[in-house]
């Protein structure tokens, strides 16, 4: 399986501005330097990123959960990719994972390690390992 994106960037860095789309249609937007390293409108590579790592743990934390015979009603998780400026640049100094769970029938303890596990199972964390990531899980009691 392979999976597309596109991008396409005009004029220089700071007055120029992007579009980028996914393969499947399900998204386009703009992007433009405010975005990216200000607050301005419009998307940026580290958001994407973070949708993305945030799909996968959370597909891949109900798959697990799932095989274990304890099927959550949901999963939800936000990745936060922090971006720093240092002597050699910008670069992702980290990723912050938090999710919550309702998993009926699990305790605290369980879905925690669940979690835990999941950051290395995930295929998006195995591709980002390289990028210290640290998570919040908690299990949701409705």
């Amino acid at each position: 399986m392979d999976r597309t994106a596109e991008a396409r960037w005009t004029g220089d860095l700071k007055t120029g501005n992007g579009k980028v789309k996914l393969g499947s249609g399900a998204y386009e937007g703009q992007y433009s330097f405010t975005s990216r390293f200000e607050s301005g409108a419009g998307t940026n590579p580290e958001e994407l990123l973070g949708a993305a790592h945030a799909a996968c743990f959370s597909m891949a934390l109900n798959a697990a959960l799932g095989r274990a015979g304890k099927q959550p009603t949901s999963i939800t998780t936000t990745a936060t990719v922090h971006m720093t400026k240092g002597d050699a640049g910008f670069g992702i100094s980290g990723i912050t994972l938090t999710t919550r769970g309702v998993v009926p029938g699990l305790t605290a303890a369980e879905f925690a390690k669940a979690a835990e596990d999941t950051t290395t199972g995930c295929i998006i964390s195995k591709a980002l390992s390289a990028v210290p990531m640290t998570l919040d899980a908690q299990l949701v009691t409705v």
